[in-house]
């Protein structure tokens, strides 16, 4: 969702992470929350994460979503330099489907938090909810849309196993 100040960064290590990260755009959309999403390596871009956590919160993002897979030190970097809260994706591996990303994402170190969701696209997805939820904090708007997503979600349960 194009907007001039974004409230919620999505981040990734490469594009390559972008099908998974993705469910977190489309959950933000459908919430009418605006994002920006970009890629920045913890190991080939140094620099360019560097001044993206740095910067973020006097860019104005409120909330950052970091997906990474493999070794998956793009979150807890840049929760290390931030104050904004930092959701951490962790994208399904090829080598160990992904409990390597979950393992190096949420085994963070005391000061130093990073909200873990689950491995793949349900974690993407869940994490663009969870930052409408932070965001819901200070908007009565946005409370109401995701109050209208849950219920959406319910009636869409059937009640028994017929059709």
């Amino acid at each position: 969702m194009a907007h001039a100040n974004p409230p919620v960064a999505i981040v990734m290590g490469s594009r390559s992470d972008w099908p998974t990260m993705k469910h977190a755009a489309d959950a933000l959309d459908r919430l009418g929350v605006a994002w920006e999403a970009r890629v920045v390596s913890a190991h080939r871009t140094p620099k360019r994460l560097w001044d993206f956590a740095q910067g973020a919160a006097e860019a104005g993002f409120k909330v950052i979503i970091a997906g990474a897979g493999g070794a998956a030190h793009l979150p807890g970097m840049v929760a290390s330099m931030t104050p904004l809260p930092v959701l951490g994706v962790p994208v399904q591996s090829k080598a160990l489907s992904g409990l390597d990303s979950l393992l190096s994402i949420v085994q963070m170190p005391g000061g130093v938090p990073v909200a873990t969701l689950a491995i793949g696209e349900a974690g993407a997805k869940n994490a663009g909810i969870l930052a409408g939820q932070i965001l819901a904090l200070n908007d009565p708007e946005l409370t109401g849309r995701l109050t209208a997503f849950i219920e959406a979600q319910a009636e869409a349960v059937h009640e028994t196993v017929e059709d």
